[in-house]
């Protein structure tokens, strides 16, 4: 108790204030269904009269009542952003003519452009519900088109992709959040519209046009000047265009836990702005009229006010660029009114801004890892500033000030790393099921080269810039990344990862609670933090795990893995990287055995434009070669026929079959136990009773993972109900302009 009124007493109860408020906003994202906002805003009402009534001699009820405001509050600013957003996702993949208005692009290494474009219209077909902004892929262009050109192609566009498997990242919903409707890209080279259209845009509008031109023209200056991924990195690190890094060094950063440096984050933003901080602050020294007139540390800190604010507005508007903004523009807002600018209240504070904002990012690793970080930093920082004194005179020596000072920068490089690393890997493990075994030499090796060369360099070549006089300094600053680059690559032949896989779903939010209370507590009541997080990872390690599925099915139906522990079999020779990916992280399986593909047979093929529909000659051949291929193949080893049908004998004696062609249905569901088609049937039953999922079961439950069990077969899908908007495209049927669940609202019938 007296423990308790210590930490109120130093004010850390307000550090919870952020906690309680992203709570409330997950608490809501992660519901089925939307919270009556009538409730909330009463509940919110009620809440605040009892603040204003319980004065403050009742501070522990007073607490409990902000937390449960804070809380409230946090759920009804989701449901605010959720309402603004109001993105349009496509309802599932077409083919069509797209025209749209250029809003942004970034070029890779390989010469393709990805493209934001503001939809104007679609044809053959017309689209009933045409997403407004999708992210499309061109390859094949002499030269880029400029933003603000109208473009029209043909293109392939498909929705926003669910979760991989089920309790995975649901890329839907940060696409819905984003504002993008649809992914996809363009058959061949799209055309410039000749007769651009006009645009009434807004000054607001106008103005992000503009930085948008600006951020494009310093990526391409930057990469002009220096070749290959040196200058691709350059840009990457100024304007956040990430996709021209090949790759090879993308994966080498990664592996080597350097990747952090990539995103402009805390420690971009923190170098900037502490180089430009110092540098001014030492040439105003310089002066000694202005140095004894004016208050040189508060007008540096506006310097790098400003700096930090330019860097920003050039950087495309990340969220892990908007996040370090904010904390950065707090601290040094504080030197103004001379407080302390590393503070956890500053973090705090911060913290309640971005989620005030955007409620969403409490769900995303960027925000969760670049506050754990954060978190864990500063709260090292006022215990190593709290730490008993004691007298060098060995270190006040004019002689060995220099190793000192040496020695002092490594440390606190090593000191960040260790502290950074470990605060960062269980949010690593939930959200990319993987650990770097090796980030902390990389970035004792790197970090150096990037505080004293790439930043230093960089900035005075920003500043330079629009003079023209910025040529030679970078390519100093592409020595430094070549450093950087050829110790990651270093690094990464180390063998960087640990495939940790997927935990409980209990482990995540128990070992945050405890980071929690280590971080944020004074008192030894902290303890408790690190006792928390060390026994949930214990049990973890000693308990059994949960059981890993038997069969994992994509959304589409495409794919399909028969998991057994050890490798993972499916029925693609060349699965989709983005998915099969996925599943070997989650499931912590690297070996893929591919089909065997049968040659002696081929399928009979449809005349042009006609679906194939076989004799009954035919069908008895497919029944007769399916039991064949399940006789003579490896159990638990698909055997195909191209462009016909997989089939396996799994070990527990149940047959999977899967299909990519629905005239081989009858068969299948004769031969198997199971069958899975991503064609988008009618009807979800197999007459003969095998377990049926075809590509419209699945694209209203999601993933799928199968377990054999004594009960029979268990089936989890990645999605209970389609109640939220970034999952109702799903429920929709574009044939009759309606929601197949009526709980969903129709939309009005607008033709095709």
């Amino acid at each position: 108790m007296r423990m308790a009124t210590e930490e109120a007493g130093h004010g850390r109860l307000i550090l919870f204030s952020p906690v309680f408020l992203g709570a409330g906003a997950a608490t809501s994202f992660l519901a089925a269904s939307d919270f009556p906002a009538v409730s909330l805003g009463l509940f919110l009402l009620v809440l605040l009269i009892a603040v204003a009534l319980c004065g403050y001699a009742r501070t522990k009820l007073q607490a409990t009542l902000l937390a449960l405001l804070l809380f409230a509050g946090g759920m009804l600013s989701a449901q605010i952003e959720t309402w603004r957003a109001k993105t349009l996702i496509l309802d599932s993949a077409v083919t069509t003519t797209v025209t749209g208005r250029i809003e942004r692009r970034e070029g890779d290494d390989q010469g393709r452009w990805r493209y934001i474009l503001d939809v104007t219209g679609t044809d053959a077909p017309e689209i009933k519900r045409p997403p407004e902004r999708i992210s499309v892929l061109v390859r094949g262009a002499t030269q880029p088109f400029e933003l603000g050109d109208v473009i029209e192609g043909r293109a392939r566009l498909t929705p926003p992709a669910g979760p991989a498997l089920p309790h995975l990242n649901d890329f839907a919903f940060s696409a819905y959040f984003d504002g993008i409707g649809a992914n996809g890209f363009f058959y061949g080279v799209p055309k410039r519209v000749a007769e651009q259209p006009e645009r009434s845009n807004s000054v607001g509008e106008a103005i992000l046009e503009s930085l948008y031109r600006l951020r494009s023209g310093i990526g391409d200056r930057i990469r002009s000047t220096l070749p290959g991924d040196t200058g691709a990195f350059a840009a990457s690190l100024v304007t956040d265009e990430r996709r021209a890094i090949s790759d090879e060094t993308t994966e080498a950063l990664r592996q080597s836990g350097l990747a952090h440096i990539i995103a402009i984050s805390g420690l971009n933003m923190a170098l900037s702005a502490g180089i430009f901080f110092v540098g001014l602050r030492v040439i105003l020294s310089l002066v000694p009229g202005i140095a004894q007139a004016w208050p040189t540390k508060k007008i540096a800190a506006a310097g790098a006010l400003a700096a930090v604010t330019a860097y920003y507005l050039i950087s495309g508007f990340a969220v892990s660029a908007e996040r370090a903004f904010i904390m950065m523009a707090i601290m040094l807002v504080a030197v103004f009114f001379d407080r302390p600018s590393i503070s956890l209240r500053n973090v705090a504070l911060s913290a309640l801004v971005i989620l005030a904002v955007s409620p969403s990012e409490v769900l995303g690793p960027s925000f969760q890892m670049s506050f754990a970080a954060t978190l864990a930093l500063v709260a090292g920082y006022d215990l190593w500033k709290g730490r008993p004194m004691r007298e060098n005179a060995f270190a006040k020596l004019p002689i060995m000030k220099p190793f000192f000072m040496v020695g002092g920068f490594f440390g606190g490089v090593f000191l960040t790393s260790l502290i950074g690393g470990f605060s960062t890997a269980l949010f690593s493990i939930e959200h990319f099921h993987r650990l770097t075994a090796y980030g902390l030499p990389a970035n004792l090796a790197a970090m150096p080269v990037i505080t004293f060369i790439v930043m230093p360099a960089g900035m005075l070549a920003m500043l330079l810039m629009p003079f023209g006089l910025d040529g030679w300094l970078w390519p100093v600053a592409g020595f430094g990344l070549d450093l950087v680059i050829t110790i990651a690559k270093a690094v990464a032949r180390w063998g960087g990862n640990i495939d940790v896989g997927r935990l409980p779903g209990w482990y995540f939010p128990t070992a945050v609670f405890g980071f929690l209370l280590l971080t944020l507590l004074r008192t030894r009541l902290r303890h408790m933090g690190t006792a928390i997080v060390a026994v949930s990872t214990l049990a973890v390690v000693l308990l059994p795990s949960e059981a890993m599925p038997d069969i994992a099915i994509s959304e589409d139906g495409g794919l399909v893995a028969i998991v057994d522990g050890e490798a993972m079999a499916s029925n693609r020779e060349k699965p989709p990287a983005f998915i099969f990916e996925q599943w070997q992280r989650a499931l912590a399986v690297e070996e893929h055995q591919k089909p065997v593909m049968l040659q002696a047979a081929k399928a009979p093929t449809a005349p042009d434009g006609q679906r194939l529909q076989l004799s009954p000659d035919q069908q008895n051949e497919a029944r007769e070669a399916m039991r064949q291929a399940v006789a003579i193949s490896p159990p638990s080893r698909f055997s195909c026929l191209k462009g016909a049908w997989c089939t396996t004998l799994l070990v527990n004696g149940k047959k999977l079959t899967v299909i990519d062609n629905a005239a081989y249905l009858g068969p299948a569901c004769d031969t198997a136990d199971i069958v899975v088609t991503p064609v988008r049937l009618r009807f979800d039953r197999c007459r003969s009773g095998a377990l049926l999922f075809t590509g419209e079961t699945l694209r209203k439950t999601g993933s799928v993972e199968l377990r054999f069990t004594d009960k029979g077969i268990e089936v989890a899908t990645a999605f209970d109900t389609l109640g939220r908007p970034w999952m109702r495209h799903r429920a929709y049927d574009w044939r009759s302009n309606t929601f197949a669940d009526a709980n969903l609202s129709p939309v009005s019938d607008s033709g095709e």
